[in-house]
């Protein structure tokens, strides 16, 4: 079985270049796709390897916005093109790390029988904080003089709005593994309503919700795994989780998980060394 793993990327190649390092082996594909704002040089940097495939059709990411969800989209339909006999697609950005060993994670999941690990909670009882994505009227997508203005009085304006198809909405990190079979229902799924397209093209965060909706809706239902897999540290209540260091990498390693987020090598390139380490089977002192 071939895992494809597809990075979201915007800068940084070194790390990129370390983190598919760690990740590579035989049975390993590595999709990248390189923010449209991206210096071209990330694009060099990655030309000439043998098991990475540069995703052509790039997009400019905004942060929050449905941008976000086109990457991986078009991401989604590299691998599904490629011809190339996967089992998994596992979604990175190059700020990831894994904690295991790539024997150890293409054993996973081959053993993994068609489940598809993502975190998702229900947004109208456990997650109730992300109800206005929903309700309201964002923007984020678009870019244009007055953009604040028209957003402001298409809410006081335009009744609250409610999920395309009946979908019933579920969501929280982006980040997760899944089985092929699981992205060619979302791609496809996706090109046969374009009404939930245009819907979360207006949502804060998609990228949060979407994938995880359509696959819980659908009779995929029953090979949720409520885990991404990924040790990732939200005790600083900002935006976006703790930068990993030394200090965390006990609980880390303790957490049985295949992957963390997020890393910075510049800042802290211990932690990943120590983590190398690890994986070799040394010992981490």
């Amino acid at each position: 079985m071939k895992i494809a793993h597809l990075i979201l990327v915007h800068s940084a190649p070194v790390q990129l270049s370390r983190l598919i390092g760690a990740l590579e082996d035989e049975t390993a594909i590595f999709f990248v796709h390189l923010d449209g704002k991206a210096d071209p040089g990330m694009v060099a940097s990655l030309q000439g390897r043998q098991n990475v495939v540069l995703v052509s059709d790039r997009v400019k990411v905004s942060w929050g916005a449905y941008s976000i969800v086109e990457a991986t989209l078009r991401g989604f339909k590299a691998i599904l093109d490629s011809g190339l006999d996967f089992g998994y697609v596992n979604l990175l950005s190059g700020t990831d790390y894994p904690l295991k060993s790539p024997a150890e994670i293409h054993d996973f999941f081959s053993q993994s029988a068609g489940k598809n690990y993502m975190e998702y909670y229900h947004i109208y009882t456990d997650w109730t904080e992300a109800i206005p994505r929903l309700t309201g009227y964002h923007l984020t997508n678009y870019n244009f003089p007055g953009k604040g203005l028209v957003e402001k009085w298409m809410n006081k304006l335009l009744p609250a709005r409610t999920m395309p198809e009946g979908l019933e909405p579920v969501g929280r990190s982006q980040w997760m593994s899944l089985s092929i079979d699981a992205v060619r229902y979302i791609t496809g799924y996706l090109d046969a309503h374009p009404a939930v397209t245009r819907f979360f093209k207006l949502t804060w965060a998609p990228d949060e919700i979407i994938f995880q909706t359509i696959l819980y809706n659908s009779p995929f239902r029953s090979s949720l795994v409520n885990d991404n897999l990924r040790y990732i540290d939200w005790s600083q209540g900002k935006a976006s989780p703790k930068v990993l260091t030394e200090e965390d990498l006990d609980r880390m390693i303790a957490s049985g998980k295949l992957f963390a987020r997020k890393f910075d090598q510049t800042k802290f390139p211990a932690v990943i060394d120590k983590i190398d380490q690890k994986i070799r089977g040394h010992q981490i002192k």
